[in-house]
């Protein structure tokens, strides 16, 4: 690796692909250093910026964008195959000259996925990306090539969802639950960035240690739409980069054997909707998905607020979903680890894989990428006179664009050039859906602790 030290937040550097990607062909070089449209320098100089900057306290993509205005990259040609020759990049990302190991995998699972997804998936005609099946098929094979459907002798992968912007106790928690998984030979996947994306992991880490498993799995799922505000945490083993949030939130639940949920904001409000509305599906009524809502003491009122929304919102058959653990992080990892036997059983008796949850129906609903827009938003229903699933995917859409309104670039600008995004529903609804707004806003859950938040949406009943 060449670097130059350009000051104390700038470094200048040269790093070539370790194990993959050391040959790229002239059609993709070409198209992966074109700006204009239909070039994918824009997404790969975003989503490599994000991966680089591991670490910051900033969640709002425009300011990091504008911090490092000056960051750039391109691919050089050798004769042994290629590097990437970086400008301006975080001096955090570089230890004594060298970039650090994992950032540099990172980095090159962004230009893995770039290029695969824009090759292979949505410009080849394999995949008809309308249709429920073709869109499940081009989530399986984004997966494969990025290497994690590996096939543990058992179910052992626990998705941990929660805020990134969650209090310190809170944090210290799902710390404490990733270390009671980890000494069950639990792996963790999460959304890969700080906050209780971070913690399991890290807790985990040490469960595994003492364990003497070497070969723990620590997944990150990301999005390009959200990689700048939430950057891969360290710790992260194996990151991908899914073309949307729509096929990220499926990459969790076929990827994942089970879920737990921490403390968060709307980002995790929308994933909690998403995931209710799939197992309200009635062909998924007898297949066991072990799914657990849990926080410190002090966050019971939180999850009760949660519960209440989704008891007025969705009724108590979507209560029926999931279990509330308190302050209890074995309790939580005993209940993961009774969850995951009953999915072993379940495929096992049905043959479906261990490591892609093929029987899982997902409405096409749930799988159509949402695009947030003032009129898209205003144009929701929410109401009690739709069936069940809709309204679960149309409360799923609003907490979409209230996460784009807060932390994504395409977001941020709508709101400052037309104002806040407008939800219009029944009173029935849009009353709880304001009462826990308010409670995230008033916690601290939809910005970094201790950044002024202005909302970036108004109710109208």
């Amino acid at each position: 690796m060449e670097t130059t030290i350009l000051s104390s937040d700038l470094v200048d550097a040269r790093v070539a692909p370790k194990g993959s990607l050391e040959h790229l062909s002239q059609q993709e070089i070409e198209k992966l250093l074109d700006s204009g449209q239909g070039g994918l320098y824009p997404l790969l100089r975003k989503c490599a910026l994000a991966v680089l900057n591991t670490g910051s306290d900033l969640d709002d993509a425009r300011v990091i964008f504008q911090k490092y205005k000056d960051f750039d990259l391109k691919i050089v040609r050798q004769a042994w195959g290629i590097k990437l020759e970086i400008k301006n990049a975080p001096a955090a990302a570089f230890v004594d000259g060298e970039m650090i190991r994992g950032l540099k995998d990172h980095l090159f699972a962004v230009l893995r996925d770039v290029v695969y997804i824009s090759n292979e998936i949505m410009e080849s005609d394999r995949f008809d990306l309308t249709a429920s099946t073709s869109i499940t098929n081009a989530v399986f094979h984004i997966l494969r090539n990025a290497r994690v459907l590996e096939l543990p002798a058992r179910p052992n992968l626990v998705v941990c969802w929660g805020g990134h912007s969650i209090r310190r106790v809170e944090y210290d928690y799902t710390k404490k639950v990733g270390y009671e998984l980890g000494l069950r030979s639990l792996d963790v996947c999460t959304g890969c960035g700080p906050g209780a994306m971070k913690g399991p992991m890290k807790g985990a880490t040490i469960g595994h240690s003492k364990q003497r498993i070497v070969n723990g799995r620590y997944l990150g799922i990301t999005e390009p739409g959200i990689i700048a505000a939430e950057s891969p945490n360290p710790i992260v083993s194996q990151l991908i980069i899914m073309p949307d949030i729509e096929k990220r939130l499926e990459a969790f639940v076929r990827l994942g054997h089970g879920i737990v949920i921490f403390p968060g904001g709307a980002g995790t409000a929308e994933e909690i909707l998403y995931l209710l509305g799939i197992l309200l599906e009635p062909a998924n009524q007898d297949m066991p998905f072990p799914v657990v809502f849990t926080g410190p003491a002090d966050a019971a009122d939180y999850f009760d607020q949660i519960h209440a929304f989704i008891g007025t919102t969705l009724g108590p058959v979507a209560q029926s979903k999931y279990q509330i653990i308190i302050d209890d992080p074995a309790g939580v990892a005993r209940a993961m680890v009774k969850g995951l036997a009953e999915v072993r059983a379940y495929r096992r008796r049905e043959s479906d894989s261990y490591g892609f949850n093929w029987l899982l129906k997902i409405p096409l609903d749930f799988q159509l990428p949402f695009q947030v827009t003032h009129e898209t938003m205003r144009a929701l229903r929410l109401s009690h006179d739709q069936p069940l699933h809709e309204r679960a995917a149309n409360l799923r859409r609003a907490f979409s664009g209230i996460v784009a309104g807060n932390i994504k670039e395409y977001g941020i600008s709508a709101i400052e050039k037309h104002g806040p995004f407008e939800l219009t529903g029944e009173a029935s609804i849009m009353a709880p859906l304001d009462h826990l707004l308010r409670s995230f806003v008033a916690q601290h859950r939809m910005k970094l602790a201790g950044a002024e938040y202005t909302p970036c949406y108004r109710l109208v009943a």
